[in-house]
């Protein structure tokens, strides 16, 4: 795989700064993760409190005092089904109370994630304020950090999460020798056993739920002064420093059916003594190269900076989208922050990022934390291949293959058909079924669509190795239900995806445009696949057949909109947060910016406005960038940033959901490169607000990194490093002039030809490396 462009990469200095404690966790807590655990930092100076989260921490599932069924108690099954089907044959449309009544059923055992507890850091004597208070966030190391003076003494603490490690840590030290002293104890909302000994505090317990058993053991390490255990509880007294480490765990598997695994004592144990033996900073310095290897692989300047010591919370209140050099810094950052937000909550070894990522407060978070596969939990994942974290996508590819065994049991229950399936939202203990609220618990395309970004992750590295072994087997068993459960429209004979729901407004319908849009997808994606590995024969003919009889879902209705729905329904008025039917345009494949339903879409688009919650903001800015309407893309993420971003810039639904953070990240590489149909398109979508600027390191389809320097609103270097060898094609503004262009060893690359529209076609070389230069 291509890793760099080698070209020369601007400093970043991205920070989140503050000039007082957090008050409130939701709009002001600073996260940080290694995927499996969070934390977030208030930074208070008298107690200091970080709110402690371990991803498999869940309520429900086997052994949930309500029952587990992964939502399949729903009646008649397929005869319920069929009798939905043929109402809606005959009625062409039913409420969604009526299909909730008849396919619906109460969810039981569900659960809902969990914080695991809370560290208390409380500091004996200290003021609440003090002077020369600062707390951050950098974003390039990873650390969060705060410093202030109390009685002429500077203090400073500073908290990280390590992934090699699997431990969070943190330092409080001094610049006075004997100056560092405090008391530390570690709650749960859950009750459970905690002891002392050595410096060491274990939480211990099981959930009174289902019997989950979790575990958090805390060793404290002084460098002077005296460490004295407490009943639940640890002091240091006089030190010049002292430091922590806390790992965590539970006896959560991602295995049908059981979901259960080992005790995590033993393995916690480990983590925490090998951590304290290494020391801090060893410690510190291995965290942040296992960061930066990730973090660093893209830098982003849109021409802005931000004042000296300007805080986040007033930078952000101050944005107004305008040309303002700290607004360019702004958005900057934020693209940032949700690379960071995805290396923090997704790594190998972990569940993917869930609603909240991998940070949550209480028992009782909203949507239950868990996964909404309607779009949230892909749109978690939109930044990985293209901002270079090809590798935080491993833990969504493991979790959708966990799956599938309980989701063909769904299809063979439910739908009496092969395949496998999973509706609206689930868990990680496999709910693959339906609940019976009544516009938000159908979806069973939801399948196809998770099944997506994992053909694309192998579109964008080209690794037939991963496409044989773990995306194709996902996308084939899908295919097959689709195969399966499409059905003849009784009016024209097309093939129907029945009932469908366009998320989440409207009647129930045969064959909604999204419900279609996706299917097409899967089936074409699959398709390909299959001929790009040279397998199943007899089933590529299949697919072949069902696409031949598919209704695409793209028509054009009476006010030259995309339509919703088969029938033509949509309201010009209708300002619905969701804007399903235009999957085919982003993130599908159906629609193009010079294609016929282009203008469709952008009638579609414009008419449901620019408000919206903030992933749905988020989505319109990728929809806009699809579009090639950098303006109008620039428009959506300057009303996500002032209207749906709290001060510690987490996006708000509200209340927070990390989605949009990802979503705005994704729609910003979308605007700056997109890779669609075989070309590399530079600069497609790039706003008058961003007339100069750089990108470093963006991912193109094909296995191909991107650089480009851009001023006066149009590429000056584009420079493509290439990890196979085959055609490529780059469409730039920049060739639309006089260019040059040299390969590695000098020269032009063989094969080279130009298209016109400012398009160039060249034959790359696995490890090549090209730039393109404009003329003055």
């Amino acid at each position: 795989m291509s890793q760099s462009t080698g070209a020369q990469t601007p400093p970043q200095d991205l920070r989140l700064l503050y000039g007082r404690p957090a008050a409130d966790w939701e709009r002001e807590a600073l996260p940080i993760g290694n995927g499996a655990l969070g934390a977030t930092v208030f930074g208070a100076v008298d107690t200091e409190r970080l709110l402690i989260n371990e991803k498999t921490l869940w309520t429900g599932g086997p052994g949930s005092a309500e029952g587990y069924d992964h939502g399949n108690g729903h009646g008649d099954g397929p005869g319920a089904l069929e009798a939905v089907r043929r109402r809606l044959d005959r009625q062409g449309s039913l409420a969604p109370d009526a299909v909730a009544a008849a396919l619906g059923r109460p969810r039981r055992g569900y659960g809902a994630y969990q914080m695991l507890g809370e560290l208390l850091l409380e500091r004996p004597g200290a003021p609440s304020r003090a002077e020369d208070y600062h707390r951050e966030l950098h974003l390039g190391t990873a650390v969060a950090a705060v410093r202030h003076t109390e009685n002429g003494v500077a203090h400073t603490r500073a908290y990280f999460a390590s992934h090699p490690a699997g431990v969070i840590a943190g330092r409080l030290g001094a610049d006075r020798p004997g100056a560092t002293g405090f008391t530390l104890r570690l709650l749960s909302p859950h009750g459970g056993e905690v002891t002392v000994a050595d410096g060491r505090i274990t939480l211990r317990g099981a959930l009174a739920d289902n019997g989950l058993r979790y575990e958090a053991q805390l060793q404290v390490v002084t460098e002077g002064g005296t460490r004295t255990d407490g009943t639940g509880e640890v002091t240091v007294t006089g030190a010049d420093s002292a430091w922590f480490v806390l790992a965590a765990g539970t006896d959560y598997a991602d295995t049908p059916p059981r979901y259960r695994g080992e005790d995590p004592r033993e393995r916690i144990t480990a983590a925490v003594d090998r951590a304290a033996a290494r020391g801090w900073q060893p410690l510190l310095e291995e965290h942040t190269a296992d960061h930066r290897r990730l973090f660093d692989r893209v830098t982003l300047d849109l021409g802005g900076r931000t004042p000296a010591g300007r805080r986040t919370d007033e930078l952000l209140a101050a944005y107004t989208g305008g040309p303002g050099s700290a607004d360019r810094a702004l958005e900057a950052l934020c693209f940032q922050y949700g690379r960071y937000l995805l290396i923090a909550s997704s790594r190998p070894g972990s569940l993917p990022a869930n609603l909240q990522g991998v940070w949550s407060e209480g028992t009782a978070p909203p949507w239950c934390g868990d996964y909404h596969t309607n779009i949230n939990l892909q749109m978690n994942y939109w930044p990985a291949a293209v901002t270079h974290l090809d590798e935080t996508a491993d833990p969504y590819d493991r979790f959708v293959e966990a799956l599938r065994a309980p989701g063909r049991v769904t299809a063979e229950r439910l739908f009496g058909t092969p395949g496998w399936v999973v509706h609206n939202e689930t868990n990680p203990y496999g709910f693959t079924g339906v609940h019976d609220w009544p516009t938000a618990f159908w979806f069973p395309e939801a399948a196809a669509w998770l099944a997506q970004p994992m053909y694309d992750r192998y579109l964008f590295s080209a690794d037939t190795g991963y496409l044989r072994d773990t995306a194709y087997p996902v996308m084939r068993e899908a295919a097959e239900f689709w195969l399966a459960n499409l059905r003849p429209d009784p009016a024209d004979g097309t093939l129907v995806v029945s009932p469908s729901y366009s998320p989440e407004h409207g009647d129930f319908t045969a064959g909604a445009a999204m419900s279609q849009q996706i299917v097409h997808n899967l089936l074409t994606s699959t398709l390909e696949a299959a001929g790009i590995l040279d397998e199943d024969p007899a089933f590529r003919q299949r697919l072949r057949d069902a696409l031949d009889r598919l209704d695409p879902g793209l028509r054009t209705g009476s006010w030259g909109q995309l339509q919703e729905w088969r029938a033509d329904l949509d309201d010009p008025e209708d300002r619905h947060r969701h804007v399903s039917h235009l999957f085919a345009l982003h993130p599908g494949r159906q629609i193009t910016a010079d294609g016929p339903r282009a203008g469709a879409a952008r009638t579609s688009l414009a008419a449901r406005g620019d408000g919206g919650t903030g992933w749905s903001r988020a989505w319109k800015v990728n929809f806009w960038a699809r579009l090639r309407d950098g303006d109008r893309a620039h428009r959506s993420l300057a009303g996500q940033l002032t209207d749906s971003t709290l001060p510690n810039l987490w996006d708000s639904h509200p209340p927070f959901q990390i989605d949009g953070n990802f979503g705005a990240t994704a729609g910003i590489a979308e605007m700056l490169v997109q890779s669609r149909f075989g070309e590399v398109d530079v600069l497609p979508a790039l706003p008058r607000a961003w007339p100069a600027g750089s990108v470093r390191g963006l991912r193109a389809r094909g296995d191909i990194t991107v650089d480009v320097d851009w001023a006066d609103g149009r590429a000056v270097t584009v420079v493509l490093a290439t990890g196979r060898t085959g055609p490529v094609v780059l469409r730039s503004g920049l060739l639309a002039g006089a260019y040059t262009v040299r390969a590695r060893g000098g020269g032009a690359p063989p094969g080279m030809t130009e298209r016109g529209r400012g398009t160039v076609v060249f034959t790359a070389e696995a490890g090549g490396r090209y730039v393109f230069t404009a003329r003055p």
